[in-house]
């Protein structure tokens, strides 16, 4: 909170970076959703064997798991109509499980196969004609920076609260 507010500001100022918080999570929830759909929709693909594994490779084993990343970005939705504390501080916590750490072992899993790619360009698993496990690096990044902007700002308005609430209890 910048110095020199006074209380009646200093909470204005709270509110409004509470909302602006709220809404930079929920667009980085929304483009996890879009993430997630993606990864439940070839995972479906690979398993019902809609379409052969030279067009649709099956899952990698980090995926499983990750399919549990959805409970965070929920757990983060539902802490916001009532600035809800607990929640907000699951839903942190819970994203370091069911969403950072399958990307991490995602990483670990995935190596060996982006090495042989890249000593050799051998490929062995494919999707719609590209390397799987090109493809699948880059969903990976993408997921680290969208989950990592999503912790990063999640502190910020678990900052922002703690301020708000300390003020409160000062009147």
């Amino acid at each position: 909170m910048p110095s020199g507010f006074p209380t009646a500001q200093a909470c204005l100022w709270c509110t409004h970076l509470s909302v602006t918080l709220k809404c930079e999570i929920k667009k980085l929830i929304y483009v996890h959703l879009v993430i997630w759909l993606l990864l439940v929709a070839k995972m479906s693909v690979g398993h019902l064997r809609l379409l052969s594994h030279d067009q649709v490779a099956m899952p990698y084993q980090w995926e499983y798991p990750y399919l549990l990343s959805i409970v965070p970005s929920l757990l983060g939705l539902l802490s916001f109509p009532r600035n809800n504390i607990s929640y907000l501080v699951l839903s942190m916590i819970s994203m370091g499980l069911f969403s950072i750490a399958p990307l991490i072992y995602g990483s670990m899993e995935m190596f060996p196969a982006a090495q042989q790619l890249y000593r050799h360009g051998k490929a062995y698993r494919f999707l719609f004609g590209f390397s799987a496990v090109s493809v699948m690096y880059l969903v990976l990044i993408l997921a680290v920076q969208v989950h990592a902007w999503q912790l990063y700002y999640s502190k910020k308005l678990l900052d922002s609260w703690f301020t708000s609430t300390q003020e409160k209890k000062r009147k």
